[in-house]
């Protein structure tokens, strides 16, 4: 099989969807890898490393879209990109379907298969290549909240952790998966006073266990939701339904119960945000105010770090990789249940039922991989 790597091309994406290990992983089993130039640059690692491992070097997107297979990358197809996918090309990365009718529409018409990194769930319900950029994230949202709480950057100019004789901030975790749990150690690593909300029972036994004294575990209701946003000083969205698009936990009018100054990290945002006054931002310019209430809302906020995510994210991704390379799409959706449930959208169909039922399209339920 012919596997390309394009270079990312989302505004401040530095991230790869490739280690040059898996160029010789892939190599050593008779596979094709093109990779184009620079796509490594952005997390440490060079061409030269790339081409010693086997691979080969192409200047641009448009012969790897033309030539590959299988199209491995990290972010969702960008709008340049859409013309280049052919049919029946497999295109395995995230794409988080439901935050963008438009991205949707557009796959679709492409008719290749869209095989969906955020659905890849193993039997337990569990998803594997989705974790590690959530850990990541829910660890950068305790950082870039610390940050945005500063005066300069129009915050209430809060130290996380306070100082003696004066109380640390308190921190408010909408959702207590793996986002939120990784936020909430990294809050009470800064000796913040933390409430971590879910609506998990069993889930807020676990936490309650395993979470350090200054960490506050909470079940989720509206009620709870507007006390605790009278006294944050940071709130952080970390909800995940699998495939959908986040529940929306706070109206625009609950921002009146925020003080002036305090800060929205809306990590929800790759699946539409779960503040209604979210919407999308970059790196390059990550907040907007609205009501006195700074929001950050950057969609592909492991992308900062891509030296570490790009570690974090091949190590789990490249298993699945070979996978499908080695016995083809389709031989490796019948045999293995989580690439099926990674399959999105399949020639044309919409093969996942939260996307479907997102944006009222059919849902191909019992659908069947045409050989």
């Amino acid at each position: 099989m012919i596997v390309g790597v394009p270079r990312e091309i989302k505004q401040d994406e530095y991230r790869v969807a490739m280690l040059p290990v898996g160029v010789e992983e892939l190599t050593r089993r008779g596979h094709q890898v093109l990779v184009e130039v620079g796509a490594g640059l952005g997390s440490g690692l060079p061409d030269h490393e790339y081409l010693e491992n086997g691979a080969e070097l192409v200047p641009g997107p448009a012969e790897i879209f033309e030539r590959a297979d299988l199209i491995v990358k990290v972010k969702e197809p960008q709008p340049q990109e859409w013309p280049l996918i052919r049919a029946g090309q497999v295109v395995f990365t995230y794409f988080h379907f439901a935050a963008d009718r438009e991205l949707t529409v557009a796959v679709l018409a492409t008719q290749c298969t869209a095989v969906a990194y955020e659905t890849l769930a193993d039997d337990r319900g569990r998803l594997p290549l989705l974790t590690p950029m959530s850990e990541v994230a829910g660890r950068m949202s305790i950082q870039e909240g610390a940050k945005y709480l500063e005066r300069p950057q129009l915050g209430r100019g809060i130290l996380l952790g306070g100082v003696p004789g004066v109380a640390p901030a308190n921190i408010t975790i909408l959702g207590g998966g793996v986002v939120g749990a990784n936020a909430a150690k990294i809050a009470a690593g800064f000796n913040a006073n933390v409430g971590i909300l879910d609506i998990n029972m069993e889930r807020l036994r676990y936490l309650a266990d395993v979470m350090p004294a200054n960490v506050d575990v909470l079940f989720s209701d509206r009620h709870t939701i507007r006390e605790q946003l009278s006294r944050a000083d940071l709130v952080v969205g970390a909800v995940l339904i699998p495939g959908a698009k986040a529940p929306r936990l706070i109206e625009a009018e609950d921002l009146r119960r925020m003080k002036p100054g305090s800060v929205i990290i809306d990590v929800a945002i790759d699946q539409g945000g779960c503040i209604a006054t979210s919407k999308p931002t970059s790196h390059s310019h990550p907040t907007y105010v609205v009501d006195e209430v700074v929001h950050y809302c950057v969609t592909n906020m492991p992308g900062a770090v891509g030296r570490t995510s790009t570690y974090a994210l091949c190590n789990v991704t490249l298993p699945w990789v070979l996978a499908i390379a080695d016995q083809g799409l389709l031989a490796a959706a019948e045999a293995l249940p989580p690439v099926a449930r990674a399959v999105n959208l399949h020639r044309g169909q919409v093969t996942n039922q939260a996307v479907a039922d997102t944006f009222q399209l059919p849902w191909a339920s019992q659908f069947a991989f045409s050989r």
